[in-house]
């Protein structure tokens, strides 16, 4: 049996909610199922346009798609986002500059399968720790990766936000996919930064690791945040992997 949790908080300091977050238990077009955090940026109201049309061009080009193939079919969808998102920059003024960060994540028995662009991230929460799956698409992740800055040091970074991928600011994106192994037993987190910047892996890990209903555990992952100073929107997604059904 399926379950779902996805949800999103403004957090303490922002006016707007430019999170947005999708689940579906059920099949979505050729996929089994579908679960995405997008996280929107731009003034005005374009950041929370940015994440919400994107997310609502994904699901509808994979309804339409003829495709079988999990990677093409989410990798064909993300660039349709793209590509609506940036024609409608270009039309209309309020628009200029918006985009979003995608984390999406379809499971089809032990499999599963990511796409990412930007920083929001996918975490895999197993009885050995917590992994990060996706990697960040930001400033300070490039120097980390390039061993100029620990992981500690990026925590801290003052430019920590400064991102360089995102949908809709190009003509064209570049997204990676993870392909991987759900073992059963194992929880997946799918986040915005307005988690994984205020709350500390270890913590997410003993949260999540909670014998507790799903729910309970994404109510607990916001208020967490914000006890931390919720700084910035907060989109939660919670994947569970039970006897290679999925549980969100």
């Amino acid at each position: 049996m399926q379950t779902s949790v996805a949800m999103t908080d403004i957090g303490r300091k922002r006016k707007v909610n430019q999170d947005y977050v999708y689940a579906s238990d059920a099949p979505v077009g050729n996929l089994p199922n579908l679960y995405i955090v997008a996280d929107g940026m731009g003034g005005h109201r374009a950041g929370d346009f940015a994440s919400s049309y994107a997310v609502e061009q994904i699901v509808r080009s994979i309804q339409r798609s003829t495709e079988t193939r999990p990677a093409l079919i989410l990798q064909k969808a993300v660039r349709y986002a793209n590509f609506c998102l940036y024609e409608k920059s270009m039309e209309y003024e309020a628009y200029q500059g918006m985009g979003t960060t995608l984390v999406a994540l379809t499971v089809f028995g032990s499999e599963a399968l990511a796409v990412n662009i930007g920083d929001s991230r996918l975490y895999e929460i197993s009885k050995e720790g917590i992994r990060q799956i996706s990697e960040d698409h930001s400033l300070v992740a490039e120097l980390v990766r390039k061993g100029e800055l620990t992981p500690g040091e990026a925590r801290r970074h003052p430019d920590k936000n400064i991102i360089t991928r995102a949908l809709g600011i190009q003509e064209e994106a570049e997204v990676d996919l993870f392909p991987f192994h759900a073992d059963s037993g194992s929880k997946y987190l799918l986040c915005s930064d307005g988690l994984s910047n205020m709350v500390e892996d270890e913590d997410l890990f003993r949260i999540i690791r909670q014998d507790k209903d799903l729910q309970e555990i994404g109510g607990e992952l916001l208020m967490k945040a914000n006890r931390n100073g919720g700084l910035d929107n907060i989109a939660v997604v919670l994947v569970e992997i039970d006897n290679s059904e999925v549980r969100i």
